[in-house]
Formats: C-alpha cells, structure tokens, sequence
C-alpha cells in the first residue's frame, strides 16, 4: 500500500515526535512508583540526615515514596557504581557530595567516570567544617596558628577521619596555600579522630560542624575558623579561613544526581523540588541546624559547581601525594 507523499511525510514526522512526547508524558506523570535515593555511608551521619530531610520533603510534593538505601564502603564508591548501572528512568537517585568530586583523582582506577556517567540534578546544601584546635594550643586566631605552625614545622598533628575524607582534604588545602608543615593522622572515623582531638594526642582537627558544635560552645575545644567562603550560621561569630588566607573554601557539600540518559524532564521536575524545598522555611531550618546553607541551582549549575570542586581536590590530591588507605 503506497501513501501519498504529504500522508507520508505526515506520518514520518509524528513517528520522530513519539519519543519526546512519550518522554514529557513521562515526566508529568513521574513518579508513579517508590524511588530509591542511594546514600554511600551508613545512617545516622550527615549525609544520611540531609538525604531523610529531602526525600521526606520529595515524598510529600509527589505522593511518592522515596526510599533511603544506604550502601556504605569504599568512600562511596560502591553507592555511586550501584546507581551508574541503573536505569536511567527516574527512580534510583544518588546522594551525590564532596567525596565523589574527591574519589575522582584519589582512585586510579574505577569502574565509572563519576563526570560523565552521574547527571546533576541539583544541590541541596552546603555545610562547614571547623578548624578547631586543643586549647593547649598557644593560638586564638588563624594568622596566630600559621606564626605557630611555621615556627613548628613537622610538629602539629593534623587529625582526620581517613585519607581523602572532607576534612582531611580541607586540612591538606589549608597547608597548601599556607605553606606550612603538619603530620596527617588518619583514624578511622569523625569520633576518634575528635576524640583524639579532645585528649591532645593531635593539636588541630577540621571537623564538621555538628561534630564540633558541641564541643566549641563548652570550651572543650577551641574553633578558629570555618572552612566555607562565609560564616557558618551555627557559627556566627567564628570567622571563615578566606577571611585570611585569600581564595580559601572547604566544604561538605550534599546533592542529588541520576545515571546519564535519565529524561531532562525528569531532572528538571526535581530540580523544581528539590529547589522548593532547601528555599521552604521549615525545611531550610533544619537544614541550618546541621550548619547547611542551602545550594539553590539549576542542573547546569550544579555540574558546572561539581568539575570546579573535581578540577580543585585533583590538585590538592596530586599536589600532596594522597593515596586512599
């Protein structure tokens, strides 16, 4: 049977508009099942409150059920894999953060390429770490602690939560553009490494605000400065290290992102949501409560942020010789 040409050209035309009309069909309807956000640390810490806050608040603007799935183990790298294998459709999401843009150069060999094979979807917040020392150190202020520290070379230990994790990449950036000279000291885990803090085996920490909070406002420990570019809410009168050592920013930062080929529609219906929701006044102060300022950005803005935080650990990481425990 023959078509005329202008039913032909009719037909053929309606056949390549399928796929984007089946594709916003799609979207306006999504999700019509559970969605499952995968978290790459166990429950309880941050990353896990802060995916429990959004998927709660997604759950309710949706009618959906969002699922917390925590997957820890290997600096979230097992997380991460488990989502870049799924299907691109909406309904396996990852909590993506600092230690995706950090594994990136620290691991030599992954079986993915966070960049290109994890969508960005949009940030939720950003949170602070603390530089805080042992009150026996003779310093009040950042400058006081450099003078210390360059007087000292080799002699302050450094605390950490293992190699590679947020704070001891805030602590090896700190060293960098300070150019002073402090012994890394992994342990594994925020609690003994504070612990550690705490007892003066280690002289200074870079701890998460939460971890920390308790601690400065009872005089145990002694904070100097937080690690974003401005003040941390849950730390108003601690001052940010940029404010004296230039161009200095550190932080925890959480987000969502999706396997490549997921429908833009379906991002940009998230990103809609997941934006109303670290802008709502309820959920923005809970947020705060963890030290979080929230990251309110479009898709393309939060890919462009994720390659400038990638592009900045890989040189801390090359520059200081880290490898991953």
């Amino acid at each position: 049977m023959k078509f005329p040409r202008r039913t032909f050209l009719h037909l053929a035309a309606g056949a390549v508009a399928l796929p984007a009309v089946s594709r916003i069909a799609q979207a306006q309807g999504y999700p019509t099942r559970p969605v499952h956000l995968i978290v790459g640390f166990a429950a309880g810490g941050g990353n896990d409150i802060a995916a429990r806050l959004m998927g709660q608040w997604l759950a309710e603007r949706t009618g959906q059920q969002f699922v917390i799935e925590n997957r820890p183990g290997a600096g979230t790298n097992i997380a991460t894999e488990a989502v870049v294998r799924a299907a691109p459709d909406g309904y396996t999401l990852l909590l993506v953060g600092a230690p995706n843009a950090i594994n990136a150069t620290l691991y030599d060999k992954l079986n993915f390429n966070f960049m290109s094979d994890v969508a960005p979807v949009a940030g939720i917040v950003r949170v602070a770490n603390v530089m805080a020392v042992h009150p026996s150190v003779p310093a009040v202020s950042v400058p006081e602690f450099i003078a210390y520290a360059k007087a000292n070379p080799g002699k302050l230990n450094m605390a950490t939560n293992g190699k590679g994790s947020a704070g001891h990449m805030s602590g090896e950036l700190f060293k960098m553009m300070t150019g002073i000279d402090m012994v890394d000291v992994p342990y594994r885990g925020t609690a003994p490494s504070i612990s550690a803090l705490l007892g003066g085996q280690v002289q200074v920490s870079f701890v998460s605000v939460p971890g920390a909070i308790g601690y400065v406002t009872s005089g145990k420990l002694r904070a100097l400065a937080v690690t974003t570019e401005t003040r941390s809410p849950a730390l108003p009168n601690v001052p940010a290290v940029g404010e004296f050592v230039a161009g200095y920013e550190a932080s925890v930062w959480y987000g969502i992102g999706a396997p490549k080929n997921i429908p833009a529609e379906i991002i940009e219906k998230l990103n809609t949501e997941i934006n109303a929701g670290v802008a709502d006044p309820k959920l923005k102060a809970r947020f705060a409560d963890l030290g979080g300022v929230s990251m309110a950005m479009t898709p393309a803005g939060f890919g462009k942020f994720i390659a400038d935080e990638t592009a900045k650990w890989g040189k801390v990481i090359k520059s200081a010789g880290i490898k991953p425990d």
